[in-house]
């Protein structure tokens, strides 16, 4: 669970409605035009834009951003500096059990294609190729985060369109207004709400999960290379710890 959108997401909220609570209370923010326009016109335009199969896994999305998979870079370098170890004692086909009992689907596939003897060249094609579709769905994914942002504005200045309408309609029936006016005051509450909490900062972090995850192929793919070249443990392990910080660089010999 990360503790950072957790605490971030509740702080978020916690001041937001306090705020209004300590002011004129929350029930005065509460409209149902309002929330009809907004809420009902974002939904409906995502509707629109995106394929309902995509829509479906929007709680999953959320559910990434909060609990996202864990991506140790240190740990994943002294794993494939000790297949490599195993493999230039031993030679390659000694990691074949090390392939079967491997959880990262991405380093099970590279390892089982250099047990299998497939060539480097062939190795990385195919590796980059996962690298590249995964890049491409993730990206696709956070898209849809980026347009709840915009979609939800879009609607925002609408519904205030529709409240000025409204009121300047009315200007002679002075219990009306106010109701117009919260009408075009809500809607760009409502639309921004939704997207400075629930699209923008949910599209970040899922971006920073993905440079996460292409960070750790990136290191995965070189390693797999090295070890089907049979280069040394230690010269790959020095290899490898170059894509990390310098304070995060420890090598295992030392």
């Amino acid at each position: 669970m990360d503790l950072g959108s957790i605490i971030g997401w509740a702080m978020t909220l916690i001041l937001i409605f306090g705020a209004m609570a300590v002011g004129v209370g929350i029930g005065a923010y509460i409209d149902i035009p309002s929330v009809m326009i907004v809420f009902g016109g974002t939904i409906g335009v995502m509707m629109v834009g995106f394929k309902m199969e995509t829509l479906k896994n929007v709680g999953k999305f959320y559910g990434i951003a909060v609990k996202p998979q864990i991506v140790n870079l240190p740990e994943t370098i002294k794993k494939i500096v000790d297949y490599s170890t195993k493999a230039r004692r031993d030679g390659i086909l000694a990691l074949e059990n090390d392939v079967n009992n491997e959880t990262n689907e991405f380093l099970k596939k590279g390892l089982s294609m250099a047990v299998d003897g497939n060539e480097p060249d062939a190795i990385r094609s195919l590796l980059e190729i996962d690298m590249e579709q995964t890049a491409a769905r993730h990206g696709a994914n956070m898209k849809i985060f980026d347009q709840v942002g915009g979609f939800a504005g879009s609607m925002g200045m609408i519904g205030t369109l529709v409240g000025l309408v409204a009121m300047l309609m009315n200007m002679s029936d002075p219990s009306a207004i106010g109701p117009s006016m919260a009408v075009a005051l809500l809607t760009t509450l409502y639309g921004s709400m939704i997207g400075n909490i629930l699209g923008g900062p949910v599209g970040n972090i899922l971006s920073v999960r993905d440079a996460d995850e292409a960070l750790e192929k990136q290191i995965i793919l070189a390693g797999i290379i090295a070890i089907q070249s049979g280069d040394n443990p230690r010269t790959l392990e020095s290899k490898l710890l170059a894509f990390l910080p310098p304070k995060d660089r420890k090598s295992q010999f030392e």
